[in-house]
């Protein structure tokens, strides 16, 4: 079954999971994904970038001997308040990116199945020059991810430029302007978490790593020499939904007031009978998923799969990893538009 709008109908009850469990496997999903990458996308990624910086960053195996086309590149900028660029390599497994002219700094990181790249922070971004980036997915062995957010624990408010690194670990992450950090590749396993700011007291922190998991932490520092204990809240984040990008689309629909967003908690806390019964809870929309303000009924897609009238003969609430919902084509993603999502779009992920 397909992952794109339009594909085969979802049959009722089925919950896709994905693993990886050896090299055989791996070596599947590369040549699965060189048939799925068209020549389209490929033309598509040379486009001129006139006189802004650009970026090619090219996704590789582990030994970085065989390109992985189809490949999800993830780049965030660190000094520019934008939604990060999450797209797939094309068929030579290379993904070219016009830089924002408000942009001079990112770091860069691919994913692959349940595998991930180190990340990269190219150097600086200067317009009408292009960087190139070349990453490799870690394989062999397992790994997961850490994110997470730096704060003043008095006042609440980022914390930039704070070094974030694993003990015994080369890699080494800066908090950007919203005090966030990334560190991908993590080995499985326990390790300790240090963050380093001038002007607050230094943070060692034990945290559990999940092999393809992704684990987020909120991390509030204290200044110095004031006398308190930093806190750090720790959550686990879905790597099915981690790869869908729903958490990112989750930010910033949230920050931006573009949808409404549920995660499995939120299902558990709420127990509904049937999940359109959440949905259908929020101003505007109605018995059947029909959107009042537009007339209309929501498109809904399950695991990016449009599906027929009745969404909860196709999965039970206990079934579902995390629901959007979006009431108009004005707050939309790129991902779900089209003529047949006029009147709104339910978009809900399996576990």
């Amino acid at each position: 079954m397909g992952d794109e709008p339009g594909g085969p109908r979802y049959e009722p009850r089925r919950t896709r999971r994905v693993s990886i469990v050896s090299s055989f496997v791996f070596a599947a999903l590369i040549v699965a994904s060189s048939l799925a990458v068209g020549a389209t996308a490929a033309a598509g990624q040379e486009a001129d970038c006139g006189d802004r910086a650009s970026l090619l960053v090219t996704v590789l195996d582990e030994s970085g001997s065989i390109v992985l086309p189809g490949a999800t590149v993830v780049l965030r900028w660190t000094d520019a308040e934008r939604m990060p660029v999450r797209e797939a390599a094309d068929a030579d497994g290379r993904l070219r990116v016009c830089v924002p002219r408000d942009a001079t700094e990112a770091v860069v990181w691919a994913e692959f199945g349940d595998h991930s790249s180190g990340q990269a922070a190219p150097a600086a971004l200067v317009s009408g020059e292009e960087r190139e980036v070349r990453l490799r997915i870690l394989s062999s062995v397992p790994s997961g991810r850490l994110i997470g957010r730096l704060v003043d624990r008095e006042t609440g408010r980022p914390v930039a430029t704070a070094a974030v690194s694993v003990v015994g670990r080369p890699a080494e992450s800066a908090s950007d302007g919203q005090g966030r950090f990334r560190l991908t590749g993590v080995p499985a396993g326990r390790h300790e978490l240090r963050v380093r700011r001038l002007g607050y007291a230094p943070l060692r922190h034990a945290v559990d790593v999940t092999s393809g998991r992704t684990t987020e932490l909120e991390v509030g520092l204290v200044r110095e020499p004031v006398e308190l204990e930093p806190l750090v809240v720790s959550t686990t984040r879905s790597r099915r939904l981690e790869i869908k990008g729903f958490y990112e689309r989750k930010h910033w629909g949230e920050l931006l007031g573009l949808g409404t967003f549920y995660t499995a908690e939120d299902i558990e806390r709420r127990n509904p009978l049937r999940i359109s019964h959440m949905i259908e809870e929020l101003p505007s929309i109605r018995r059947g998923l029909h959107n009042a303000r537009a007339g209309c009924r929501l498109s809904v897609y399950l695991d990016n799969v449009r599906v027929g009238l009745d969404l909860d003969a196709f999965v039970l609430p206990i079934e579902v990893a995390g629901v959007e919902v979006y009431k108009g084509p004005a707050s939309l993603p790129a991902e779900f538009g089209g003529s047949d999502s006029r009147c709104g779009v339910v978009a809900v992920w399996t576990k």
